[in-house]
């Protein structure tokens, strides 16, 4: 593939994409009982490469803060994020909920509780969420492995945490826009355009951030969450077999939104799931790393281990390599 080179260390043969077939489940090249894919590419010595490179005095977040409001998956049915307070100081003086009884005046007490889908704000999604039919990544059988209220394989809490090399991609930055043109389908070309541009090629383990631009309109949740640019199979082809153990986005919806491909209404993460076992991220602000330049870095996240779960909420870190 033009622009990235391959470690003749047997890499390759362990990068399922290189042998997916359209529209059909791949098993696992790391053994029938693999549940999270690709994240294998990730070894402890790159973790251990990339820490000792990375600048933890110039940390971004590359998470977005959650709201009453914020833009979400409600369009399609799901539930809002939501808050509200479970304790307040006066509140529980006056109820005494805590049966402490006086000793509430002298304590103020606040609390407060929350409820959202998973698949809300910067979140990591996991290879049970989507797949063919009643299959998913690694022939993981929805018969077998879906109880009443959760897969009983490749949930959230067994993704480990993920340290590795992190590339940006700026597609819009490459065109010239600070938002990508609605519904406009991320390629291989632009991908591969974009890290020449840029002076960088793709590695297998690296996690992977695909700027659209998207982000610029976190604040108008309408107009973030309609008709979303983002990547087509064609891209989302080009980065797995690559080897990204990763891919993240800054959209709300990860792909070009509506999708173009007959018969399939999100082909991206059916490939990229059931087909190359590379779980994604969602709702990655990537303004910081676009402004920077910030091309290379370290990536630290980790997304809160809720067993059987489809995707997990996680803060993801950015830390510049020292030259």
């Amino acid at each position: 593939m033009c622009g990235i080179n391959f470690v003749d260390d047997g890499t390759a043969s362990r990068i399922a994409a290189a042998a997916a077939t359209f529209r059909e489940i791949t098993e696992s090249p790391f053994g029938p009982d693999d549940e999270i894919g690709m994240l294998n590419l990730i070894t402890a010595d790159m973790a251990r490469t990339v820490v000792s490179r990375a600048d933890a005095g110039h940390t971004i977040d590359l998470s977005v803060d959650y709201f009453l409001g914020m833009p979400s998956f409600t369009a399609a049915g799901q539930p809002p994020y939501q808050i509200w307070m479970t304790n307040t100081p006066r509140g529980t003086a006056v109820d005494d909920s805590t049966g402490f009884g006086t000793e509430n005046e002298l304590v103020g007490y606040s609390g407060d509780a929350v409820s959202m889908y998973t698949h809300c704000g910067t979140h990591i999604d996991t290879l049970n969420h989507f797949g063919y039919g009643r299959k998913i990544w690694n022939n993981f059988d929805a018969d077998q492995w879906l109880g009443a209220r959760h897969w009983m394989c490749a949930g959230a809490e067994k993704q480990p945490p993920i340290v590795t090399r992190g590339v940006l991609l700026d597609v819009a930055a490459l065109h010239g826009v600070p938002v990508l043109p609605q519904s406009y389908g991320i390629t291989g070309k632009d991908l591969d355009e974009t890290a020449k541009h840029q002076g960088v090629q793709v590695q297998p383990g690296d996690a992977v951030l695909v700027r659209t631009g998207q982000m610029t309109l976190w604040n108008d949740p309408r107009a973030y969450i309609t008709n979303e640019s983002g990547l087509i199979r064609d891209g989302a082809e080009y980065l797995a077999k690559a080897g990204a153990a990763l891919i993240a986005a800054d959209n709300l919806s990860f792909e070009q939104i509506p999708s173009t491909e007959d018969g399939n209404w999100l082909p991206v993460h059916t490939y990229l799931f059931a087909e190359a076992g590379v779980p994604i991220m969602e709702v990655v602000d990537m303004e910081v790393l676009s402004q920077e330049r910030l091309y290379e870095f370290c990536f630290i996240g980790a997304g809160i281990k809720l067993r059987g779960a489809t995707a997990a909420p996680m803060r993801p870190l950015a830390m510049p390599f020292r030259s």
